[in-house]
């Protein structure tokens, strides 16, 4: 099986490596370092529409979820009619609505980069509302007869009670939902934001290397992900999320 298998990778690697071009993306090449440049240009608009986007979706989705645990069964109803419904729509459908079809209902021009934060932060708001539905109701009765019994109203019983223990138990699931986030954020490429996956395209069609292009772009993915993942983790010890320590 061996005298078989190292030819026949040695046949692969070498095949491969006649495919590959590494030439358009070389750093010592003036020609690669301008196409590297071109690429690592679409990086600030991925971060800052993905970290608008799960700032408003985070608000929007406690907003979503405190009413889901009102004794009122009207409000249930609103806040999981909103869940179902959002959630049911696909993010790049979403993104088509919010960019073609908002603007005529509306009668507001929208921008690209608003269309794209406002599609995903609506469709990621549902996720979020769920999210902070199970971390409050994780919470222990106790604690709000503790707060009760010194006076303390809803609201205050929220903001210095409940939510504090509650965000720092939800506090993983955020943090998967900011690397969500940034990966879904390709999609707002298909109505012309100039992020990473655009600016990956844009490079393919003029210079026809879509394999190294491709592989630089989910270089730029990984690299990225990996330092939000890695600071979500810190900010885990910080706030004592882990409870096992």
């Amino acid at each position: 099986m061996r005298k078989l298998l190292l030819p026949a990778l040695a046949l692969l690697v070498s095949g491969c490596s006649a495919n590959w071009g590494w030439y358009v993306v070389n750093p010592s090449t003036k020609s690669g370092w301008t196409n590297l440049s071109f690429l690592l240009s679409g990086l600030k608009y991925t971060v800052l529409l993905s970290l608008t986007a799960i700032l408003i979706s985070v608000s929007l989705g406690l907003l979503v979820a405190l009413p889901g645990l009102s004794p009122s069964r009207w409000l249930r109803r609103m806040s999981r009619t909103y869940v179902e419904l959002v959630r049911a729509v696909p993010l790049l459908v979403m993104i088509l609505w919010v960019y073609y079809g908002l603007p005529q209902l509306t009668g507001l021009t929208i921008s690209v980069f608003w269309a794209g934060v406002l599609a995903l932060a609506l469709s990621d708001s549902a996720f979020e509302a769920e999210i902070f539905r199970a971390g409050i109701q994780s919470i222990a009765r106790g604690q709000y007869e503790a707060a009760w019994s010194i006076s303390l109203g809803y609201v205050d019983t929220m903001r210095y009670v409940i939510l504090p223990q509650a965000i720092k138990r939800i506090l993983p699931a955020l943090g998967n939902q900011l690397v969500y986030m940034l990966k879904m954020s390709s999609l707002v490429s298909v109505i012309g934001m100039q992020e990473l996956t655009r600016k990956a395209n844009e490079l393919v069609v003029t210079e026809y290397r879509p394999l190294e292009i491709y592989t630089v772009l989910v270089l730029e993915y990984l690299v990225l992900i990996l330092i939000v993942s890695a600071g979500v983790r810190w900010l885990e010890r910080r706030l004592g999320s882990d409870e096992r320590q």
